[in-house]
C-alpha cells in the first residue's frame, strides 16, 4: 500500500495531517468534513462541519445549531496544505466524494455511492486519483440490480394488486435518500401517498431545495386507514408491524433494500414482499468505480472488505482493508440515516 501520509486511519476517522481535517470520523474532532447526511457518517459533536450546499439542509435538521459551512460540487478549498473538493457519489441528494490533493498526490474518499442515476440525486462523478477509498456494501458478486424502471413496474404492480384485495400495501423504506427515490418512482394515479412523520419530514425538506417529488400525505394521530382505501404508506423499517402501522388493518408490508435479494433476510425480516433496489453500488458498479478513478491503491472500508479486497488484489492493485464505523445499509434493518 502506499506509504503516503495524505490520509491516515485513526481511531477517530480519516484523517488528513496537512490539512488537519477528519472526514466522516465517528468521534469528536475540530473540523469534519461530511460526505452525506446519513447517521453513521454524519454525527453530532464535531466544532466545524463542511458539506455540500444540497447536503447542509439535513445536516441542520438532524444535528441541530451546528457551525456548518457549505461548498459547491467540483469547488476547490485550500484548508492549510490540502487542496479539496466536493463530487457527486449518486447515493442520496447532497451526497459527495471528497478529493484530498496534498503536494500533487491526490486520494479520494467516496462515502457510500451508487452509479445507477435514480432521477433524483446527483448522478455519480468518477474522480481520478492515486488512492481511493471504497465501500463494499454489497462487494459479492451475487449483487446485481435490476434496472430501476423494472422495480418501480413491481412495486406499482404489488400497490394495484393489494387494493383489488381490500390491502393496504405499506412499504418500509430508509427516511432519506430510499424513500424519496421510491416516492419518484410510485403511479400516483393509482391512489394517494401516506408518510410516515419521519419520511414526510426529510421529504419537505428536500422539497424546499427544489427536489421534485410527489405529493404525499402525512399520516397524523388520528389517520384512519379506512379513510384512504387506494392508498400506499411509505414508512421507515421499524414501523413495519409497530403499533403505528395497526390503523391500516390488515396490511401487506414490502421492503426496498439490496438486501432483499437474499432470501434469509427477507425470512428473517418478516415482510409479504421484498423490492431488490438499493443506494449502494452493486458487485458491477464497485468494480466499474474502482477502475475509473485509475487508482493503484484501493482502501475497502464496511461490508464485504476481505473478499472485495483480494478480488483486487487479484486483479494487480494494492488494496487493503480499513476499518470503520460505517454501517452502509444494514441488512437487519438498523436504519442507516
Amino acid at each position: 500500500m502506499s506509504k503516503s501520509q495524505v490520509l491516515t486511519f485513526t481511531d477517530r476517522g480519516i484523517y488528513c495531517p496537512a490539512g488537519d481535517f477528519y472526514i466522516d470520523p465517528w468521534r469528536p474532532v475540530n473540523r469534519a468534513l461530511i460526505t452525506h447526511g446519513h447517521a453513521d457518517h454524519a454525527r453530532p459533536g464535531h466544532n466545524r462541519y463542511l458539506a455540500t450546499q444540497a447536503a447542509a439542509p439535513i445536516l441542520r435538521h438532524r444535528l441541530g445549531d451546528i457551525q456548518l459551512e457549505t461548498i459547491s460540487y467540483g469547488e476547490t478549498r485550500n484548508l492549510d496544505g490540502a487542496k479539496v473538493s466536493f463530487h457527486p457519489a449518486g447515493h442520496v441528494p447532497g451526497s459527495a466524494q471528497i478529493r484530498v490533493e496534498v503536494d500533487g498526490e491526490i486520494w479520494v474518499v467516496s462515502g457510500d455511492y451508487k452509479l445507477e442515476p435514480d432521477g433524483l440525486s446527483e448522478p455519480f462523478e468518477p474522480v481520478k486519483c492515486h488512492s481511493f477509498v471504497t465501500e463494499s456494501t454489497f462487494g459479492l458478486p451475487i449483487f446485481n440490480w435490476q434496472a430501476q424502471d423494472e422495480v418501480a413496474a413491481q412495486i406499482n404492480a404489488w400497490w394495484r394488486n393489494s387494493i383489488a384485495n381490500g390491502i393496504t400495501p405499506m412499504l418500509g423504506a430508509y427516511s432519506l435518500g430510499k424513500a424519496q427515490r421510491l416516492l419518484s418512482l410510485l403511479d400516483t394515479d393509482i391512489g394517494p401517498i401516506l408518510s410516515h412523520g419521519a419520511v414526510e419530514n426529510t421529504t419537505a425538506i428536500l422539497r424546499e431545495q427544489g427536489y421534485s417529488l410527489p405529493d404525499t400525505v402525512l399520516v397524523q394521530p388520528d389517520t384512519k386507514g379506512a379513510e384512504y382505501p387506494d392508498a400506499l404508506v411509505i414508512a421507515p423499517p421499524g414501523a413495519l408491524g409497530s403499533t403505528w402501522a395497526r390503523r391500516f388493518g390488515k396490511v401487506s408490508t414490502g421492503f426496498a433494500s439490496g438486501w432483499m435479494q437474499m432470501r434469509g433476510v427477507r425470512r428473517r425480516r418478516s415482510v409479504d414482499r421484498g423490492f431488490v433496489i438499493s443506494d449502494h453500488a452493486d458487485w458491477d458498479g464497485l468494480n466499474r468505480a474502482v477502475t475509473e478513478t485509475g487508482a493503484e491503491n484501493v482502501f475497502v472500508t464496511h461490508g464485504y472488505t476481505d473478499i472485495f479486497a483480494r478480488w483486487l488484489k487479484d486483479r494487480g492493485l494494492n488494496a487493503g482493508i480499513v476499518s470503520t464505523e460505517y454501517e452502509g445499509e444494514a441488512a437487519e434493518g438498523a436504519e442507516a440515516e
